[in-house]
Order: structure tokens, then C-alpha cells, then sequence
């Protein structure tokens, strides 16, 4: 980068037109090795008068035909930079909040592509001596797939999407009581509507763009003005929770479906209710309404569908096939047909002129909860509780694709009318914004198909294992960050996980109830421990490897003997599940953590004696790890805090870690005592110095960080996630432990 350049990057504040100055001059060298040069990004986003949304549209500029026809920029290297903007995007939401997070969510993204520009890029960060976790696997989404952007800021779950007809906007209702208005050209949140005094369940948008309308479970459904954020007016009339909305193309009318088992039809420009629907032996779950205006459809737990005259208030037919009930519908521009979605785990294709059945979609293995037509009526969009969205051809009867990335439930989905892009709500609190152009990956990520639960590292450092929603454990070579094997035998989900101090045998709880010993050597079953009467949610081994302990939902603690395979001792003492425990170093005492909020801390020497209790959390421990020396123990908790402990005397609180802004699930230590590692529901791992209470270092994945383990070495993390990969990071910055 020649002096020029220097000075205008690091001199000028990167000057808005910088840009667009380089390329109208010719200069496209210089101005492509910038948007390859870390310096120049992480300059460009700490600025205060740009960020990342600015740096991400300096690469639009590689789509004009001024630049693209230089022959110096072959297709590989435009691709290269496309991708580069694709990942910021993909990181957007995460920069926004953390910007330090930079170089962790390049590395996480791109280390799969090998063109050179990448590799140059994210060569650089690894020079730094800045504290920062380094993915050490392309353990994040890449660019260049399916999704787009993700949209966080609703603190609950997200059930109801509509998007403007203009394809600029999204308007999304919340089990946190709000909608949210975003930019979807920039993923910026323009505007928050509050008013409504219970969930939102329901929003649909006018044609026209300038107006919402949204239902809650207050009973009511609210009109809002698109363009200034404000509450139009109210409208009041069902006598339940207000499930489905739908508007007519004209914006003059609003039909709604509620749990009263009734719909109602609204004239939006009287503000009164016209007239009312009833047919529906339960709950209405969801209404569509014909581009003429002149029928509704709607969708029941009565698990039928109904097509109602709209001129006449009168019901023309019901659709009887569904099995479950009916949880969605959405009509075709032309109003000929109707595709419901169900329980049942299908979607149906009905003709609405004759009320018969065409055809069923199937492959969804979870309740159809949502499901969206594009404006030409050839595909549609389905939403499921199986996480995952499907794309469907209409014309074909055949599944397209499936978009997976969502770490819950998929509760909503709308399309946008050139039917290019998707936008959908999830149980896992955000939207995810998709390309409906089929594109392949460039590499599968590592991990589970479910739910990673545990994960634990050998006393060597060379191996890890995990356990899943999936039901299975997976051994890893830490050195090569490949999959050594998959252990299978339980039948339910893994939700502890331990190694003895060998590394020989591992020992897994489970929703099955039982403990499995497994050899690691050959990954055979050694074992099985049965005794609890319901799931275990947490295992540890003494460092003897002689003895294990087991939490459970059946609210006690079990002290097994894996030599002689026995039962020795029943702790009990909590009044609620027991989420987690931990051994001190030398194997006389246990520590474990309950939904009781309390902590507890056992002596092992003989029948297994309350020591003393912990009381300080204002929610349920779920997490514990104990420093080597045994003094201290550190617990993770629903209330978003850790609080460390002192164990040597009578159980008092040292202090309380503060930063993370969700449930923390977990949490590791390090050899040396001076750090701790944690894992939270705000998707976040953070690693702490606890001298000062101060976190040093945090990466964000995509889901809920639900495990994480710590290796001998002190800078070797382990970190499961609710979508079910494994991130395998290194913090860097700083001396390995002894």
C-alpha cells in the first residue's frame, strides 16, 4: 500500500467516497488489496463514522461492469472478494455488538476456501497480539450458501414475520410483547412498536407498505404506521388469544383468527369489527386471505381448514385430510390454490375451486408450523420444528432444498414478491434472511446433528469427546480436529459427559436414565449404570478414575464404584433437578448445582455428608467447575452470572461475574486456577481472568454455547452449540499454562 493510500485510509477517516474515487481513477489494485488487508477492515468497522454496514458496501462496488471488466480481475478473485463481504454480512450482527470479534468470525467462516486472497487474509490477525479465541476449524457458516444475514434483538422467541411488498422491509412479533421493523437491505432495526400487553403472535402488512397489522395474545390486534413507529389504533372484539392475521390487498379489511375458535372480519377504515366467523370446533390457528379479497381460509386445531365467502359470510367448503392439526396456510396470488401446513409433519396442496385435494410435501420430521407461497405460486417456503425451512417446487410436487440454521423451532416465514429471498422467525430469538437461488456449500461444518449437551477433554489434550440431542458421543483427535469415532447405545439424549484422568474410558449420562462406560481404546461399551428414575443431566470422575457421581432430575446425586460397577451411596438433599456437579482434585467432596438455585457441597469420605450449602444465585445453577487446588468453585447460572466461591471454609462468595446477557450453560477452568471459560444462551464464549473479574476474550457462534472444556494447556477451548457443532478455538495472546 503506497503512501498515497495510507494516508487516506489511516490520515482522512476513510472519506465515504475513498472508494468510489479509487475505481473512477483506475486505481482497482490498490482498491481490491485494501478489502484484502485486515488493518483496513478493522479500522474501517472501530470507525464511528462507518462500522460494518459501510465496509460491506465498499464491495459492492466489485459488481459494476466497469470493474468487472478489467481483465486483471478474473472471476477467482472478484469471487474471492465477494466472499469476504459475504462473511461480514454473515458477521454483521455480531460486529455490531463486538467488534473485537473480527478476526474470530473471519477465521470461523472462511478457513474452508483456499483462494489466495483468503489465505492472505486471514493470515494477517494470526500476527496480533492482541487476546482474541481463533477458531482452529471453519466452524461457523460460510458465505456463499443459503443464508444472508441474521437479525437479532428480541430478548423471546420470534412467531410472526410479514415483509413489505417492495422487499426493503420486515415486521416481526415477539413473545417479548414487541414488533420489530427491520431495513433488510442493511439489517438495521429502524423501529420498535410497543403497546401490546402480551405475546405477539400475528402480523400482516398493507400492500402498500405503510401499515401493520399485528395480534397477541392480549386478545387485541393493533394497527401500526409503518413510517413513524406509531400505534394507529386498536381494535377489540375476540375473547381469546389472538393466533392469525391476514390483510386484503386493498388494505381496507383485516381477518382474524383467535383461540376463541372464531374469525373476525374488521373494516380498517371505520375501525370497526364488519362481522364474524364461527364454524371451527377449536382454536382458529391460521387465516389466509385471496388477492380479490372475496374468500379466507383458515386453519384449525380441528385439524380442517375452511374457505369462507367473504361477500356472502358464509362458509363455501371445509378441507378434511390433515391428521394433526392445521398450524398454517397461505393462498396463491391467483387464489386457486391453498397450501396448509400441520402437525402431522405435511404440507397439502388444495384446489380452491373445488375444495379437493391435490397433492402432499413430505419430509419436514417435526410440525409444520409456517409456510409462505412465492408471487408466481411455484414455490413454497415451509417452516418446521424440526429447525429447518424447506423449499418446495409446486410444479414438480418435489422438495428443492432445505435451509438449516436456526437452533430452535421455526415458528414463522415470510417471502419477498420477486421470491428471491426469505426471511424467518425461529424459537431461538432471531430471523434469518435466505437466498432462494439453490447455491451448494463449500465445505460441511464438524459437529452433531442435534443439540450438542457435553463435552470434555483428556488430561493429555489429545482428544475430546461430546454428547448430543442426537443421542450419541463423538471422540475427537484434538491435534487433527477429526472425528475419531461415534459411540452409540443410549437411548435418549447424552447430556453429561466425563473422561477418567487416563483417558481411557468415558463415562455419559443420559435421558434414558442410565450411565455408560465406554473404552476409548476401542470404542466398545464396557458397561451400563442403572439407578436413577429419571434423566441424568451431569457426571463427573474422580482423578483416580475409581469413582463417579451423577446429578438428576429425580433431584439426587449417585456415588458409583467403576470398579466393582456398584451403587455406593444416594445424596440427597436438593428439592429440584440437579444440573451439575464436579469432584475437588483430590476426590474427597463433590460440589453440584440445582434448579433449587442453591449449591451444595458434599464430604465423600465415607456415607456421603452435606457439608454445607451456597446460596446466592437468583435462578437455577446449571454449570460448575472447581480450580485444581480445590479452594475455589465456579458456578454458571440462569441468571445470566458466575459467581466464584470460596471452598475452604464455610462456602462464602468471592464475586460475581458480570457480561453475559442470557442464561450462562456452562462453564470450564484452566490448570493454573487464573481463568475461566464460559458458554451462554446469548451465544457467547467468554473467557475470563479471574484476578481481575474482567473478560479477556469472547467469540460468538450461532446458536446457544450450551459445553464447553478447557484443555491441560490452558488456550485449547472445546465449545458445543445448540445447532450442534463444535467450535475447537485457541486463545491466543497469551503464555500456556504449566
Amino acid at each position: 500500500m503506497d503512501d498515497l493510500l495510507e494516508k487516506a485510509v489511516f490520515e482522512c477517516a476513510y472519506l465515504g467516497s475513498f472508494a468510489h474515487s479509487l475505481v473512477s481513477s483506475g486505481e482497482l489494485e490498490e482498491y481490491c488489496e485494501l478489502l484484502t488487508d485486515f488493518d483496513f477492515l478493522s479500522e474501517k468497522i472501530q470507525h464511528p463514522d462507518f462500522g460494518v454496514q459501510a465496509l460491506i458496501e465498499d464491495y459492492d462496488l466489485l459488481s459494476e461492469a466497469e470493474v468487472l471488466a478489467h481483465p486483471e480481475y478474473h472471476a477467482e478473485k472478484v469471487k474471492a472478494l465477494q466472499l469476504i463481504q459475504g462473511a461480514l454480512r454473515l458477521s454483521a450482527h455480531v460486529l455490531a455488538k463486538d467488534k473485537t470479534q473480527l478476526p474470530g468470525q473471519l477465521l470461523g467462516r472462511m478457513q474452508g476456501f483456499e483462494m489466495l486472497e483468503i489465505k492472505a487474509l486471514l493470515s494477517q490477525p494470526k500476527q496480533t497480539k492482541t487476546t482474541w479465541l481463533r477458531p482452529l476449524t471453519p466452524s461457523l457458516t460460510p458465505p456463499g450458501g443459503l443464508l444472508l444475514r441474521t437479525l437479532e434483538g428480541h430478548s423471546n422467541e420470534v412467531n410472526a414475520v410479514a415483509v413489505t411488498a417492495d422487499g426493503k422491509r420486515a415486521i416481526s412479533g415477539s413473545k417479548d410483547n414487541t414488533l420489530k421493523v427491520w431495513n433488510l437491505e442493511n439489517g438495521e432495526l429502524q423501529f420498535t412498536l410497543e403497546g401490546h400487553s402480551n405475546w405477539v403472535t400475528a402480523v400482516a402488512v398493507t400492500a402498500d407498505g405503510k401499515r401493520a397489522i399485528s395480534g397477541s395474545e392480549d386478545k387485541t390486534l393493533k394497527v401500526w404506521n409503518l413510517e413513524n413507529g406509531e400505534l394507529q389504533f386498536t381494535l377489540e372484539g375476540h375473547s381469546n388469544w389472538v393466533t392469525a392475521v391476514a390483510v386484503t390487498a386493498d388494505g381496507k379489511r383485516a381477518i382474524s383468527g383467535s383461540r376463541d375458535k372464531t374469525l373476525k372480519v374488521w373494516n380498517l377504515e371505520t375501525r370497526k369489527l364488519q362481522f364474524t366467523l364461527q364454524g371451527h370446533s377449536s382454536l382458529v390457528n391460521a387465516v389466509a386471505v385471496t388477492a380479490d379479497g372475496k374468500r379466507a381460509i383458515s386453519g384449525s386445531w380441528d385439524s380442517t381448514l375452511k374457505v369462507w365467502n367473504l361477500e356472502t359470510r358464509k362458509l363455501q367448503f371445509t378441507l378434511q385430510v390433515h391428521s394433526s392439526s392445521v398450524e398454517a396456510v397461505a393462498v396463491t396470488a391467483d387464489g386457486k390454490r391453498a397450501i396448509s401446513g400441520s402437525d402431522d409433519h405435511t404440507l397439502k396442496v388444495w384446489n380452491l375451486e373445488n375444495g379437493e385435494l391435490q397433492f402432499t410435501l413430505q419430509g419436514h420430521s417435526d410440525s409444520v408450523n409456517a409456510v409462505a407461497v412465492t408471487a408466481d405460486g411455484k414455490r413454497a417456503i415451509s417452516g418446521s420444528e424440526d429447525k429447518t425451512l424447506k423449499v418446495w417446487n409446486l410444479e414438480t410436487r418435489k422438495l428443492q432444498f432445505t435451509l438449516k440454521g436456526h437452533s430452535s423451532w421455526v415458528y414463522a416465514v415470510a417471502v419477498t414478491a420477486d421470491g428471491k429471498r426469505a426471511i424467518s422467525g425461529s424459537l431461538d430469538k432471531t430471523l434469518k434472511v435466505w437466498t432462494l437461488e439453490s447455491k451448494e456449500l463449500q465445505f460441511t461444518l464438524k459437529g452433531h446433528s442435534s443439540w450438542v449437551n457435553a463435552v470434555a477433554v483428556t488430561t493429555d489434550g489429545k482428544r475430546a469427546i461430546s454428547g448430543s440431542l442426537d443421542k450419541t458421543l463423538k471422540v475427537w483427535n484434538l491435534e487433527t480436529k477429526e472425528l475419531q469415532f461415534t459411540l452409540q447405545g443410549h437411548k435418549g439424549s447424552v447430556f453429561a459427559v466425563a473422561f477418567t484422568a487416563d483417558g481411557k474410558r468415558a463415562i455419559s449420562g443420559s435421558l434414558d436414565k442410565t450411565l455408560k462406560v465406554w473404552n476409548l481404546e476401542t470404542g466398545d461399551l464396557q458397561f451400563t449404570l442403572q439407578g436413577h428414575s429419571k434423566s441424568v443431566n451431569a457426571v463427573a470422575v474422580t482423578a483416580d478414575g475409581k469413582r463417579a457421581i451423577s446429578g438428576s432430575r429425580d433431584k439426587t446425586l449417585k456415588v458409583w464404584n467403576l470398579e466393582t460397577k456398584e451403587l455406593q451411596f444416594t445424596l440427597q438433599g436438593h428439592s429440584s433437578w440437579v444440573y451439575a456437579v464436579a469432584f475437588t482434585a483430590d476426590g474427597k467432596r463433590a460440589i453440584s448445582g440445582s434448579d433449587d438455585n442453591t449449591l451444595k457441597v458434599w464430604n465423600l469420605l465415607e456415607t456421603g455428608e452435606l457439608q454445607f450449602t451456597f446460596q446466592g444465585h437468583s435462578s437455577s445453577a446449571n454449570a460448575v467447575a472447581i480450580t485444581a487446588d480445590g479452594k475455589r468453585a465456579i458456578f454458571g447460572s440462569k441468571d445470566n452470572t458466575l459467581k466464584v466461591w470460596n471452598l475452604l471454609e464455610t462456602g462464602e462468595l468471592q464475586f460475581t461475574l458480570q457480561g453475559h446477557s442470557d442464561s450462562v450453560n456452562a462453564v470450564a477452568v484452566t490448570a493454573d486456577g487464573k481463568r475461566a471459560i464460559s458458554g451462554s444462551d446469548d451465544n457467547t464464549l467468554k473467557v475470563w481472568d479471574l484476578s481481575s473479574g474482567k473478560v479477556i476474550a469472547s467469540f460468538t457462534g450461532e446458536s446457544a454455547i450450551t459445553c464447553c472444556a478447557v484443555a491441560p494447556n490452558g488456550v485449547t477451548i472445546v465449545a458445543g452449540e445448540a445447532s450442534g457443532r463444535l467450535h475447537f478455538l485457541r486463545l491466543e495472546g497469551m503464555e500456556k499454562s504449566p
